[in-house]
C-alpha cells in the first residue's frame, strides 16, 4: 500500500508527466499521513529506551520510582560519557538523551556485550583504516519530508546517496574483518538483514552529479532535448547580439561592445543619444545616469522568448525528475529507517568499546539466576556477586577526563555477595562510603545490562536484574508535604509493590529519621519481607540490631565499612562478613568538632552503657583488623618472594639449556672463520705462484734475483698476515689496564678504531678519547691498549708456533703499523661543499695529483643530497693513485679519507 501526499502534473510543449501509484490511500493532510506511517512501519529492531523495566508499567507511580532510580544513580551522566565516542549525530543524540539500548533479557544483554567485544576486536584490526561511520548522516528528517510530500532538493538527495554508500562501505569492511577474525561476526550480524537500497543509489547517481549539485542531461530524454535546444538557441542569440554590439561600437554608439542581461532577457548597451541605431528595439533598462540604455534588438525578441520557454521547461523537467526520486525515497522509508536503527546500534557498540578502552574496563559474566553452586571445598559459599576492585564509573571518569596527573583515583572496593544471601546489611561510620558502594553496585548493574564493560579487575560476575530500584538520598518534598521519613517510606512502598525475584534493591539508611526503636522494628519487617521476593537487596544502616539478623537466618549477610582507629578516618574498604560501628564521636573529632561537646557526649555514652560494651567491641574489632592487615602483608611478601624465586629459577633453567647451544654455535662460527682465512691464504698463494711463473718466462737472466726476492717478500707477507708476531690478547692483560693521557688505544665500540686518550678515567669509569676531529666519552671497558709485538723477527719470517689469535685485533694492528698517521690539517684537507659536480671532480683530481706517495687526503663533501659524495666515491674507486679509502662514519660525518699510493 502506498500513500500519496502530493501530486505533480507538469505540461509543456512536448513534456507531460504523471505520477501513477497503484492502490493509493489518499490522506487529507501530511500530518495524518505521517501518523499513518509511524503506526504502520514501527521497526522491529532493538528499542532505545529511557526506562529499564522490560515489563509495561502498570501505573504512573511505578514509572516514577524507576525514573527516580535512574536519576539517583546518575544514569544519564554515565550515558553522557559515551557521547565523545559516538561517530554519528544519531549516536550523539542517543547518548546525550540516555536512550542507549538496554537488554530486556539476559540473552539480549549478553548479545550487547558480545557486540562491544566485537567492536574492540574490530578497532584492533582496523586501527589504520576508517570504518566510515562519521560519513553517515541522520536521514530521518529527509525521509519524513519525502513522506510528507515535500520535494527534496538536489543536496538532500545527494545526502541520501552518500549515507547509503557509507553504510554499504561500512558493512563491507566489517565483513572483510570478520573473515579474518570471527570475533567481529556479531557486528556483521547487525547489518546482515539490512537493505542498502542499491537501486536507489544508482538512480540518484545516474540522475544527479553530486559534485556539481546539478541534474544531469541523461536523467531523462526530454531534459537532454530541452538543454540541447536551449544551447543551440543561446548560440544563435549570442551570435546575433555580438553582431549588433559590434555594429553599435563601430558606429560610435558605445565605447566598447557590451552584451548583458536585464529582466531575464539578453540585450546590448548603447548610448541614450544613439538609440536610433536600433530601430524597433525594446528598452529593458537604463543606467543610473541615464546616459546608457540597455536595448533588446527586435531581431532578438523571438530568440529571447525561446530562451525563457526553454528555461521554464528545463526547470519543470528537473522538478519532475526530483519528484520521481523523492517518491523513491518515500517508498524506501521503512528500509531506510531500519538501516538507520541498525547503524545507530553499531555506532553505540563502537562507543561502548571506546569507553571500555578508555577506562580499562573488563567483560562481565552475567548469570541468569541467583543459584547455589558448590565451591572447591564442597560447601555452599560461592558468590552470587563477585566484583573485584570495582570503581565508581563517574568518579573514575572525572579523573580520567582531567588533564591534571595529580588527581586521586577513587578507592576500589570488592563486592562479594554469597549465593545463599538475599539481603546484605552494611554498617559502618558516617562518610565511610556506604552510599557510594550502593551507587557503584547499581550503576555497574545497569552497565552490564546495557552491554558496557565494567571498571573492575579480572572477570566480575553478577546476576542479570530485571529491575534495579533504589532509595538513596533525601526524598523530602515541601510541595508534596513529605518529610524525610515519609519520603523514604513512600519510595520503599512503591519498590515493594513492583519488585520481582530477579530485582536488585538498594536502600540507603533504611527507616532512618524516626524513633530508633520503631525504625529498627519496621526495617526488620521490611527486610524479612524482601528476602523471599528479590534477587539481591543491599541496605545501609546505623541500626546495630539489623546486623544480628544473620545470626538466625542464612539469607542475610553482613558487611562493614573499614574505619582506621589510628587516623580516625574511614578507609572506604569493605569488610565482608563483619559488622561495623558508626564511630560518630570519632568522626566528629576528626573534622574539628567542639572538644567540650564531645567530652559531654562521651560521658552520656558511659551512662547509657555502664559496662562499656561498645568500647570493648570497638577495641576487639580494631585488634582483629590489625591482625588481618598483618596477615595480608605477610601473604603479599611471601607471594612476592615466591614469584621472584620462580623467575630466577626459570632464568637459570633457560640459561642452562641455552649454554650448550651457544657453545656449539660459537665453535661453528670460529671454525668457519678459520676455514675462510685458510682458503683466502691458499688462493693468494696460488695467484702469487701463477704470477711468478708467468713473469719468470718473460724475464731476463739479470732480473731473476729481483723477481725471486720480490716473490719471497710477497709470500712472507701472506704468511705474516695469517700468523703474526706474538700478541697479548688475553682478557687478563686488559683487566687492570688504565689508559694514560696521550696514549694510543683501540676503541672496541667503534670497530677497533685507533684513538688518543685525552683525559684519564675518572670516578665514573669513563675515558675521553679523540678519533680524528671527534672527541667522545666512552666506558673504560670499551678500550684496550695497542697489542705489543716482540722486538726480534726472524729473517725468513717463518711460521710461528700454533696458537689462537684474535684476527680482528691483528688486522687493526697491521693496518695501524702500515698506514700513515691520520692527522687532519688544512694542507691535507679538500672541502668540496657548495661546488658543482664538474668543479668538484676537477678539484679532487688536482688534489690527488698534488699529494705525495703514502699520504692521506681528507675530502669533505658534506651530508646534503649526497650527489657530491657519490661523485667522490666513484672517482676514488677509479683513480690509479688511490690505494683505498674510508667512507664517512659516526666519527667522520660528511668526510671521506683517501690513502694515496
Amino acid at each position: 500500500t502506498r500513500c500519496i501526499f502530493y501530486s505533480h502534473h507538469c505540461i509543456m510543449n512536448t513534456l507531460s508527466l504523471h505520477l501513477l501509484i497503484p492502490n493509493p490511500i489518499l490522506l487529507k493532510s501530511p500530518r495524518a499521513a505521517s501518523q499513518f506511517i509511524s503506526r504502520a512501519t514501527v521497526p522491529s529492531s532493538l528499542r532505545f529506551v529511557s526506562t529499564l523495566n522490560p515489563r509495561a508499567a502498570s501505573s504512573d507511580e511505578s514509572q516514577s520510582i524507576e525514573t527516580q532510580t535512574l536519576d539517583v544513580l546518575e544514569w544519564r551522566a554515565l550515558c553522557n560519557q559515551l557521547s565523545p565516542f559516538a561517530s554519528t549525530s544519531m549516536g550523539l543524540s542517543a547518548t546525550k538523551n540516555a536512550e542507549i539500548p538496554v537488554g530486556n533479557s539476559p540473552e539480549e544483554s549478553r548479545n550487547l556485550l558480545d557486540e562491544t567485544a566485537a567492536a574492540l576486536a574490530a578497532m584492533e584490526m582496523m586501527e589504520s583504516r576508517r570504518l566510515g561511520l562519521t560519513e553517515i548522516q541522520d536521514l530521518s528528517g529527509i525521509v519524513e519530508r519525502a513522506v510528507a510530500g515535500q520535494l527534496l532538493t538536489v543536496r538532500e538527495l545527494c545526502t541520501v546517496r552518500s549515507t547509503l554508500m557509507a553504510a554499504t562501505s561500512t558493512f563491507q569492511k566489517l565483513r572483510e574483518a570478520a573473515n579474518s577474525d570471527n570475533r567481529v561476526t556479531p557486528l556483521v550480524e547487525i547489518l546482515q538483514a539490512c537493505d542498502f537500497k542499491d537501486t536507489l543509489k544508482q538512480k540518484i547517481g545516474f540522475c544527479i552529479d553530486c559534485n556539481m549539485s546539478m541534474v544531469l542531461d541523461r536523467a531523462s530524454e526530454d531534459l537532454e532535448i530541452i538543454r540541447s535546444e536551449r544551447r543551440r538557441n543561446m548560440e544563435n542569440l549570442d551570435s546575433l547580439l555580438k553582431e549588433v554590439s559590434t555594429m553599435i561600437f563601430q558606429a560610435g554608439g558605445i565605447d566598447k561592445p557590451l552584451i548583458t542581461q536585464r529582466r531575464s532577457r539578453m540585450c546590448v548597451a548603447i548610448r541614450a543619444t544613439r538609440k536610433s541605431l536600433l530601430p524597433g528595439g525594446v528598452v529593458l533598462s537604463v543606467s543610473s545616469s541615464r546616459a546608457t540604455c540597455f536595448i533588446e534588438p527586435k531581431e532578438a525578441v523571438e530568440l529571447n522568448n525561446m530562451e525563457v520557454r526553454y528555461a521554464n521547461a528545463e526547470k519543470a523537467e528537473e522538478m519532475a525528475i526530483l519528484s520521481i526520486l523523492t517518491s523513491e525515497v518515500s517508498n524506501a522509508q521503512s528500509d531506510i529507517l531500519h538501516l538507520l536503527d541498525r547503524i545507530l546500534e553499531l555506532d553505540i557498540a563502537f562507543a561502548r568499546a571506546s569507553h571500555a578502552k578508555w577506562m580499562n574496563g573488563v567483560y562481565p559474566n552475567l548469570t541468569s539466576e541467583h543459584s547455589k553452586t558448590l565451591d572447591s571445598d564442597g560447601d555452599h559459599k560461592s558468590l552470587a556477586v563477585d566484583i573485584e576492585s570495582a570503581q565508581h564509573p563517574l568518579l573514575l571518569g572525572s579523573v580520567l577526563g582531567s588533564p591534571n596527573d595529580g588527581n586521586i583515583f577513587p578507592v576500589p572496593v570488592d563486592i562479594k555477595v554469597e549465593s545463599s544471601a538475599k539481603v546484605v546489611v552494611i554498617s559502618g561510620p558516617n562518610t565511610g562510603g556506604k552510599t557510594a558502594l550502593l551507587k557503584t553496585l547499581g550503576l555497574i548493574s545497569l552497565m552490564s545490562k546495557s552491554g558496557m564493560y565494567l571498571p573492575a579487575k579480572n572477570c566480575p560476575r553478577l546476576p542479570w536484574f530485571d529491575l534495579i530500584l533504589a532509595d538513596i538520598g533525601d526524598p523530602q518534598s515541601l510541595e508534596q508535604s513529605l518529610s524525610t521519613f515519609s519520603g523514604h517510606i513512600s519510595r520503599i512502598r512503591l519498590i515493594l509493590e513492583i519488585i520481582s525475584e530477579n530485582s536488585l534493591v538498594l536502600l540507603d539508611e533504611i527507616c532512618s529519621g524516626t524513633d530508633p526503636s520503631e525504625g529498627v522494628a519496621l526495617a526488620t519487617s521490611i527486610l524479612r519481607y524482601m528476602k523471599d521476593r528479590v534477587n539481591v537487596a543491599v541496605v545501609s544502616t546505623h541500626y546495630e540490631d539489623l546486623s544480628r539478623l544473620k545470626d538466625n537466618d542464612s539469607q542475610f549477610q553482613n558487611a562493614a565499612m573499614e574505619f582506621s582507629m589510628e587516623t580516625f578516618q574511614p578507609t572506604f574498604r569493605v569488610l565482608w562478613g563483619s559488622t561495623g560501628l558508626s564511630n560518630a564521636l570519632r568522626v566528629a573529632k576528626s573534622i574539628g568538632f567542639n572538644r567540650r561537646i564531645l567530652e559531654n557526649a562521651h560521658k552520656w555514652t558511659e551512662k547509657l552503657d555502664p559496662k562499656q560494651e561498645v568500647e570493648r567491641k570497638g577495641s576487639l574489632f580494631q585488634s582483629l583488623v590489625e591482625e588481618r592487615n598483618k596477615l595480608k602483608l605477610q601473604i603479599t611478601k611471601t607471594a612476592a618472594f615466591h614469584r621472584d624465586l620462580m623467575n630466577l629459577y626459570r632464568e637459570l633453567e633457560h640459561e642452562s639449556n641455552d649454554l650448550e647451544k651457544r657453545e656449539r654455535a660459537l665453535l661453528k662460527k670460529e671454525t668457519q672463520k678459520v676455514q675462510e682465512d685458510l682458503t683466502s691464504a691458499k688462493l693468494k698463494m696460488q695467484k702469487l705462484v701463477s704470477e711468478f711463473e708467468s713473469q719468470l718466462e718473460i724475464a731476463q737472466a739479470d732480473q731473476y734475483n729481483s723477481l725471486i726476492l720480490k716473490t719471497e717478500e710477497a709470500v712472507a707477507d701472506i704468511i705474516e698476515a695469517c700468523c703474526p708476531n706474538d700478541l697479548v690478547t688475553t682478557e687478563e692483560a686488559y683487566s687492570d689496564y688504565s689508559p694514560q693521557a696521550g696514549e694510543k688505544v683501540l676503541v672496541t665500540g667503534l670497530g677497533d678504531k685507533l684513538g688518543t686518550v685525552v683525559e684519564e678515567p675518572g670516578d665514573d669509569e669513563t675515558v675521553l678519547v679523540q678519533h680524528g676531529k671527534i672527541r667522545v666519552r666512552i666506558k673504560k671497558k670499551d678500550i684496550k691498549p695497542l697489542p705489543r709485538t716482540t722486538s726480534s723477527q726472524t729473517s725468513n719470517r717463518s711460521l710461528r708456533s700454533k696458537r689462537q689469535i684474535n684476527m680482528k685485533e691483528l688486522g687493526s694492528v697491521l693496518q695501524m703499523q702500515s698506514e700513515p698517521v691520520r692527522i687532519q690539517t688544512s694542507k691535507n684537507t679538500l672541502d668540496l661543499r657548495g661546488m658543482r659536480a664538474e668543479e668538484a671532480v676537477h678539484q679532487l683530481d688536482m688534489a690527488i695529483s698534488g699529494r705525495d706517495s703514502g699520504s692521506i687526503l681528507f675530502i669533505i663533501h658534506g651530508m646534503g643530497t649526497g650527489v657530491i659524495k657519490e661523485l667522490v666515491l666513484e672517482r676514488l674507486r677509479k683513480h690509479t693513485r688511490v690505494s683505498r679509502y674510508e667512507q664517512a662514519n659516526p666519527m667522520n660525518h660528511g668526510c671521506t679519507v683517501a690513502y694515496i699510493k
